[in-house]
């Protein structure tokens, strides 16, 4: 049963919508990127207060990433090729230089327990922010997929967007929450199993070749 904020977002969209749009979006957030190992990694070192407090930033980077679209974001791409090109490949190099540092030699796994600098809520927060912005992934998959899911048969398009949008910010709040809440059990659990941990390492650069060459062979 849809609960009481779906039953809203289905006046403003069709069901089957938003039902693929919430697929999308759970597909987007679980899928490892600079969010997911930036969360687990200062999780891991600071503690679950200093992982929400990320996230809390991650998050508003999403609410900017909304506003743009629905700002008409994604105009600027149909319009000007080169730019939406530029941010294609230069979002593939960048998930295939991550993909690179989890498996080259020396590198460390993401459920390793690393040494960060203890950071106050401030800094947190503003860098969980400027981590997502500076997603490429969520830059581009954010702003170009959006749009697609957006009827102007149904009404409003403002509306729309922040439907679909707050779907979004909803699905991967709760994800990411439950990553922050859990990291450091996984942590400790992979920990006294190393080859899980080198299993881990490439595993994530796989998915994230995979994403790079989606990424890079995208048509718009």
């Amino acid at each position: 049963m849809l609960s009481k904020t779906g039953r809203e977002i289905c006046k403003v969209v069709s069901f089957g919508t938003f039902i693929a749009f919430l697929f999308v979006s759970l597909g987007m957030v679980c899928s490892p990127g600079p969010n997911m190992i930036y969360l687990i990694s200062r999780t891991i070192s600071q503690g679950r207060r200093a992982g929400v407090i990320s996230l809390l930033g991650v998050i508003l980077g999403f609410v900017i990433y909304m506003i743009a679209t629905m700002l008409g974001l994604s105009a600027l791409f149909i319009t000007v090729p080169f730019v939406y090109e530029s941010v294609k490949w230069v979002g593939a190099v960048y998930l295939l230089w991550l993909a690179w540092n989890a498996v080259k030699p020396g590198a460390t796994s993401i459920l390793k327990p690393d040494t960060l600098s203890i950071e106050p809520p401030k800094k947190l927060f503003l860098m969980g922010l400027m981590t997502n912005l500076l997603n490429p992934k969520i830059a581009i998959l954010y702003v170009s997929l959006l749009p697609q899911f957006v009827d102007p048969a149904r009404g409003s398009v403002l509306l729309q967007s922040a439907a679909l949008g707050l779907t979004q910010i909803v699905v991967s709040f709760t994800i990411n929450l439950l990553i922050v809440l859990v990291a450091s059990r996984v942590a400790v659990w992979f920990g006294t199993r190393p080859t899980w941990l080198r299993v881990q390492r490439w595993l994530m650069a796989s998915v994230l070749t995979g994403l790079a060459a989606s990424l890079a062979f995208d048509r718009r």
